[in-house]
């Protein structure tokens, strides 16, 4: 089953968000290469494709995991999460419809 990601960033996180970024990568990499990433991005904290300095507000990701348990695992031991660039994460069940 799928579940999707959801994590928000603390204040000021773009250079947290820079060095924790290339284990982050590599996990979402190691999901796609497993066919088990849907979707995976950050939001913009603007209107703006490139945000620059502004940065990021959270992230999403919709991936698929054997239990809601595992997903949050997963989820909880993110590079981002334990370089402290998210101040929340959600994890919940999602249905592709189309």
């Amino acid at each position: 089953m799928y579940y999707a990601a959801m994590g928000e960033d603390i204040d000021d996180s773009l250079t947290k968000r820079k060095s924790a970024r290339p284990g982050h990568s590599d996990r979402l990499n190691k999901l796609a290469g497993q066919d088990r990433l849907m979707i995976a991005g950050p939001h913009p904290a603007i209107d703006s494709p490139d945000p620059g300095n502004a940065g990021f507000s959270g992230s999403l990701i919709v991936a698929e995991f054997d239990s809601l348990e595992q997903a949050k695992s997963w989820a909880d031991t993110d590079p981002y999460v334990t370089a402290g660039v998210y101040q929340k994460v959600s994890v919940k069940p999602y249905k592709r419809v189309l």
